[in-house]
């Protein structure tokens, strides 16, 4: 139903009741997007730096060193091999029953697992069923994980002001950059510790914190209201049975968009994120104790850049800003690892925040919205979850393990590594080439953006 604003302007109801969005409601989705990613990615961050710094250590000892820090990237990646069935899992009531029941939901999965991680037994204590289960509880978190930065983009997108979304969306990234920031704090605090209490007890204070990021996030979430897209839909009872189904006939080309689109940012950042933390100690030889530190400062001003970026969308459009950041990642590759192998504590500080800015924060920062906005709004929610999770097992989910693999089999080359991030960049770069503008675009209508522009 089309109604006329007080300027004279026809739109659509849910634009209308977009752009009247209380200023508490936008807040409050604004803290619940921000909070319930902190965790997801603070559950990711200390899960990565544990796998890079102790995990082959405490669960796969009887390998060598360099077996055992590909047996902990494998274990890392079966979380992301979880979260497009995740998303499959949660996107089917995502649609259907609100963005609010989904991100309750996917909240108490992600930190329960995250908690149980913190009292699993080693393998000295229990063997073989040591490792089991650490794969066990990292499918559930990855589980969980699948529908929650997708979820709360959404959330935000259709409650945001039009003028504002990318702003408003681009603070689920700021979110993941102050959970990367508690996540690094937590590993320099214990780091303090000797030795033989980090290895004992203390990495099991590290993932037994996220009880408190949790109930946090959980008590914000209680209030949370649903967006006004969703509320209009459930007045016309146009909400879909099967969102899932709706993909396949009719969402398909925006899909594989975002697929295509994240899956080199993704890649890159999981890179910056984990693998680099592994290659730095063990290639580069730097001390363990600085790794946390530069993931902290990578972190906050990836959380700075992420706003940026995101406003910068709102002025100049979706398409130009995500163009620029994702060419600057086809670059970016070989100078990063000429500087890092320098072993310059500012040059691999720069380095690392550089990747933060570009790959980590600030392309996904621009996705929050621009995803969104490519699909029509009876499955937006599907749509956008089963591109991203699917594109992050392709991309950030195996990086670790592919860059750790290329380092090992080209005897601690990084030239292969950086040619496979290259590629991936280019991935992505290729495919925002083919994907519309959307900013402003009527969040209302049933129509996908890409069906839009091809008339």
């Amino acid at each position: 139903m089309d109604i006329t604003d007080s300027s004279g302007t026809t739109v659509s109801s849910g634009q209308s009741r977009q752009q009247d969005a209380r200023p508490p409601a936008v807040r409050r989705a604004a803290w619940a997007g921000l909070i319930g990613t902190a965790l997801e990615q603070y559950d990711f961050v200390i899960y990565g730096t544990a796998s890079a710094l102790v995990f082959s250590k405490l669960f796969f000892p009887n390998v060598s060193a360099a077996a055992g820090i590909l047996a902990s990237f494998s274990a890392y990646a079966v979380g992301f091999a979880a979260r497009p069935l995740g998303g499959l899992f949660f996107s089917r009531y995502g649609d259907r029953l609100g963005r609010k029941w989904v991100l309750v939901a996917t909240l108490l999965l992600m930190g329960g697992s995250t908690l149980a991680i913190g009292l699993l037994p080693t393998y000295p204590q229990v063997g073989i069923l040591a490792p089991v289960l650490l794969v066990l509880c990292r499918f559930f978190q990855g589980f969980g994980a699948g529908a929650e930065q997708s979820g709360g983009a959404t959330l935000l997108t259709e409650t945001a002001r039009i003028g504002r979304r990318g702003r408003l969306a681009s603070l689920v990234m700021t979110g993941a950059a102050l959970g990367t920031a508690l996540g690094a704090v937590a590993w320099i605090l214990v780091q303090l510790l000797p030795e033989e209490d980090l290895m004992s007890w203390g990495w099991r204070l590290v993932f037994l914190s996220s009880l408190f990021v949790t109930i946090a996030a959980m008590v914000i979430r209680r209030k949370l209201a649903e967006s006004p897209v969703f509320e209009e839909l459930k007045e016309q009872h146009a909400e879909p049975r099967k969102p899932v189904g709706e993909i396949f006939r009719h969402g398909k080309r925006p899909t594989l968009l975002v697929l295509l689109m994240n899956v080199g940012a993704s890649a890159q950042s999981y890179t910056y994120q984990v693998f680099m933390a592994s290659y730095l100690v063990s290639s580069v030889g730097v001390s363990e104790q600085l790794v946390p530190k530069v993931l902290l400062v990578g972190a906050i001003c990836g959380g700075i850049a992420a706003i940026g970026f995101g406003a910068l969308s709102d002025r100049v459009g979706r398409k130009p800003v995500y163009t620029a950041i994702i060419s600057a990642l086809v670059l970016l590759p070989a100078p990063s690892f000429i500087a890092l192998n320098t072993g310059s504590p500012i040059a691999i500080l720069v380095t690392i925040v550089v990747g933060f800015i570009l790959a980590c924060h600030g392309s996904v920062g621009v996705q929050m919205s621009y995803f969104p906005e490519l699909f029509g709004n009876r499955y937006r929610y599907a749509g956008v979850t089963l591109g991203r999770e699917f594109s992050s097992v392709l991309g950030g989910g195996v990086a670790p393990l592919i860059c750790t693999a290329l380092l090992s089999a080209f005897t601690g080359s990084w030239i292969p590594v950086a040619i496979y991030m290259t590629v991936m960049a280019a991935i992505s770069l290729l495919a925002v080439r083919l994907a519309p503008e959307t900013r402003d675009r009527d969040l209302n209508v049933p129509e996908d953006a890409t069906a839009a522009d091809a008339r």
